[in-house]
């Protein structure tokens, strides 16, 4: 296998492992204002995802690192393209966390309900815009011989992008649902568990229409496959849902993200970069680093990747007990 096919597939699997990570932390943050029904409640919420969020956004730093130092063309073509929806995502991320960080610096009510408003926000946006973004690159975007791009703002909202950030938004929301109701105890995570079923329903039929749109638009069979796949993974993941074991419900979510996110990307593959026009396509051959660089990076990555996932893996092990209300001192 090439190095420029390797790293596809690696940065391919770190933007996967951001959306799986990443998505039920969005989902969180945008229940904070829907589910939570005093602070109490709110700070349960919180505290459920209080350990990890931070190292979770480490995948998004890495993807867009090896992104840039594997394939600057991609890089540099993307930004220009979606420089802002990207900058509208870095401004809600920024947002998000500093509402993290300081909600509980003051006690008065006025100064919590505005960065539980940042926390909504800087989660709701983030999670429409990657589906945006991710589905419009997918379609294409008007390039120019020079791989310039040379469209506006309404070239990258097409309908299939559109539909691609309601998929993210509402399989995020369900994601996030599914988390909590694993991660708590009580009245909390039965309505959490109830929450996750209704906003399920949403994203399966949302869900559906993107990858059979994706899927006959492609028409290769690995993409019909991973499409296929991510659908059977949602249903197995409400079914469980259903059944009260919210354990295999999380992990059918986090399983239909990594099947629509393969999806995106197998019918990416060969391109990174699309062109609506005659020319511009800018492919993993014509994108890529010098063959040395590709060489040097793969070392590195063999031997730090397996460390990040195993230091990541044991604080999620570390922080699995269930939270409740009774945790939190009134």
């Amino acid at each position: 296998m090439e190095l420029t096919t390797v790293w596809f597939v690696l940065i391919a699997f770190l933007w996967t492992g951001y959306l799986v990570l990443e998505g039920f932390d969005f989902g969180v943050g945008i229940l904070t204002r829907v589910l939570a029904r005093d602070d109490r409640e709110r700070r349960v919420l919180l505290n459920t995802i209080g350990p990890v969020w931070d190292g979770n956004e480490v995948w998004l730093i890495v993807a867009g690192g090896a992104t840039f130092a594997a394939f600057p063309e991609w890089y540099a073509t993307l930004f220009s393209a979606y420089y802002l929806p990207l900058f509208a995502i870095l401004v809600a991320l920024i947002v998000r966390a500093v509402g993290f960080e300081y909600r509980h610096k003051r006690t008065d009510d006025a100064w919590k309900r505005g960065w539980d408003h940042a926390i909504f926000w800087g989660s709701a946006v983030p999670a429409v815009l990657w589906g945006v973004a991710l589905a419009g690159l997918v379609n294409g975007i008007p390039l120019d011989a020079d791989h310039d791009f040379v469209g506006s703002v309404a070239d990258l909202l097409t309908p299939y992008a559109l539909l691609g950030g309601l998929v993210t938004l509402s399989v995020f929301v369900t994601h996030g649902a599914f988390f909590i109701a694993l991660k708590t105890v009580g009245d909390i995570r039965h309505r959490a568990r109830a929450l996750g079923l209704r906003w399920g329903a949403v994203a399966a039929v949302a869900a559906v229409a993107f990858v059979g749109w994706t899927a006959a638009r492609d028409g290769d069979l690995a993409v019909w496959v991973a499409g296929g796949l991510a659908a059977l993974s949602f249903v197995a993941g409400m079914l469980a849902a259903r059944s009260g074991r919210e354990g295999w419900a999380f992990t059918g979510t986090a399983l239909a993200i990594m099947g629509v996110s393969s999806m995106l990307f197998l019918a990416l593959f060969p391109d990174v970069v699309p062109s609506t026009l005659a020319t511009g396509t800018l492919t993993t051959t014509n994108a890529a680093s010098t063959p040395y660089t590709l060489e040097i990076m793969t070392w590195v990555a063999s031997a730090f990747t397996p460390i990040v996932i195993g230091y990541q893996a044991w604080s999620y092990w570390v922080f699995r007990r269930r939270i409740g209300v009774h945790h939190i001192p009134a």
